[in-house]
């Protein structure tokens, strides 16, 4: 039986060291399956000592039972007191449980789900708030007022920060290899407010089609893109079915007695090849 190093000895008595047996018999009276070779044991105080059993069940790998015992200081026997299932230095363990809310990331929002903002959420402010007069109302309703909350700085610079660093930003590669900029096509549309200088929304089906870009942003479809010019292929020249050899065989000899050849048409065919 292995038992604790000198050092985590030096308060454990003799009589919780060796009970060991006692403690394997306890897990299984307990009925506890998976209780592999013993480990060792550690003193708790002077009157308490933990052993420890490799844990052998499915998927707890590098998990130890362990059973504490006790013995009063005038005791000549230990008692268990308690056992546990607990993961050792190297188990295989869950990760930490994260709330629903912090977990939940961009994509991750699906028809029919409902998704509120944080209690007081940095990024909205109080907006308009209706005053009940039709003609303050309207006319703040035209002015774009008509919302009780609205992105306050920080939050527009949190989105800005994420579109300049998306797909379709600045720094993409696409936007890298083309030869012009967002800001300077057709498709176009910027935003107003805050982000007009900065951002737009691409109006070209077979581009970005629906995306935020950012003005600085560019690919291969720009409006003042310019179809190329001549035909066929520069890479190849023509080819000449004047430079192919013809070979013509040798007509056989007739046969003494025999009568000579009369396929005339294959013979003006192969003349007329000959001549090509």
């Amino acid at each position: 039986m292995s038992v604790a190093p000198s050092s985590e000895l030096s308060e454990l008595r003799d009589i919780l060291a060796q009970a060991a047996d006692l403690a394997r018999a306890a897990l299984v009276d307990l009925g506890e399956e998976g209780v592999g070779a013993y480990l060792g044991v550690t003193a708790d105080d002077s009157c308490a000592a933990t052993h420890r059993f490799e844990a052998t069940l499915p998927g707890y790998r590098g998990w130890q039972w362990a059973v504490v015992v006790a013995a009063d200081p005038e005791s000549d026997h230990a008692t268990v007191s308690e056992s546990a299932l607990l993961p050792g230095p190297d188990a295989l363990l869950a990760p930490d449980w994260v709330p629903w809310d912090q977990r939940i990331r961009p994509g991750d929002l699906s028809p029919g789900d409902m998704l509120a903002p944080v209690a007081d959420d940095p990024r909205l402010v109080p907006g308009y708030v209706a005053t009940g007069d039709p003609e303050i109302d309207d006319v703040a309703l035209e002015l774009g007022l008509g919302r009780k909350q609205v992105l306050s700085p920080e939050g527009r610079g949190d989105a800005a920060q994420r579109w300049f660093e998306n797909d379709f930003g600045p720094e993409a590669e696409m936007a890298k290899a083309a030869a012009s900029t967002c800001g300077r096509c057709g498709f176009y549309l910027p935003l107003a407010g805050a982000m007009h200088d900065s951002f737009g929304v691409c109006a070209n089906e077979m581009s970005a089609d629906g995306h935020v870009v950012h003005t600085e942003y560019g690919c291969g479809a720009h409006s003042d893109t310019a179809l190329p010019t001549g035909a066929g292929s520069p890479m190849y020249e023509a080819f000449d079915d004047g430079a192919i050899e013809v070979v013509l065989e040798a007509e056989p000899k007739a046969a003494a007695g025999s009568e000579p050849e009369t396929d005339e048409g294959s013979a003006v065919e192969k003349g007329s090849a000959s001549t090509d």
